[in-house]
């Protein structure tokens, strides 16, 4: 135990990226985060499209990582079971706290966002656009609750395969997908001797204030 916490408490890197400004940043921040995501991309980060989204109910905050399926002007796209713990957290408060770390690029974003549930044929095409596998695996898992024991959700998997053998694996009523519309953006740049540049942007009567954060 003594030896863990003397190599956290001495973990330590200095970070000696690219800057960044107010000047280099553009007016509407999606286009900032798409050129971020695009780079993660394109530098093979392993699943750069990954981020934590942080939701509140009952008197506690729940984080875990899920996927980006989508990214447009109104907001970013994910998905998942409604009947989760992160989807019944989403019904009762609609706001949630988005945070992506790409640790290869020095850089984090941090994003403030209200979620809406998406329509039917959104969730329906992007269920659909699912390996089969995968399409059988949403129906047979009832997500956050207890689980007897993984052989019981592999015979799940089994008969389901069976049931739909010959047939289209359509989407269930309790799974489909979210939009997060931010309202916030904080993007952050390592730089050396943690004097990190930090960039805001605050949505405020329909337009995007920009600011620089102390680090």
């Amino acid at each position: 135990m003594d030896e863990i916490r003397n190599k956290v408490k001495n973990l330590r890197r200095d970070f000696a990226n690219v800057e960044l400004s107010e000047a280099s940043c553009p007016d509407d921040p999606i286009v900032l985060f798409r050129d971020w995501l695009h780079q993660a991309i394109e530098s093979e980060i392993k699943d750069a499209n990954a981020f934590t989204i942080s939701t509140y109910a009952n008197g506690e905050v729940d984080s875990r990582v899920v996927l980006i399926r989508d990214i447009y002007e109104e907001g970013l796209q994910f998905f998942t079971n409604y009947g989760s713990n992160k989807g019944k957290e989403l019904a009762e408060h609609h706001q949630a706290a988005v945070n992506f770390f790409w640790a290869d690029l020095d850089r984090q974003l941090r994003i403030k966002v209200k979620v809406e549930k998406l329509n039917k044929v959104e969730s329906d095409e992007y269920f659909m656009s699912r390996p089969r596998e995968s399409r059988i695996g949403a129906w047979a898992s009832k997500q956050s609750a207890r689980l007897e024991s993984r052989a019981h959700l592999e015979a799940e998997v089994e008969r389901l395969t069976k049931e739909f053998e010959g047939k289209e694996v359509h989407r269930p009523d309790f799974w489909g997908g979210y939009l997060a519309k931010p309202y916030y953006y904080e993007f952050w740049q390592g730089r050396p001797s943690r004097l990190h540049d930090r960039i805001a942007y605050e949505l405020k009567d329909g337009k995007w204030q920009k600011s620089r954060l102390y680090p």
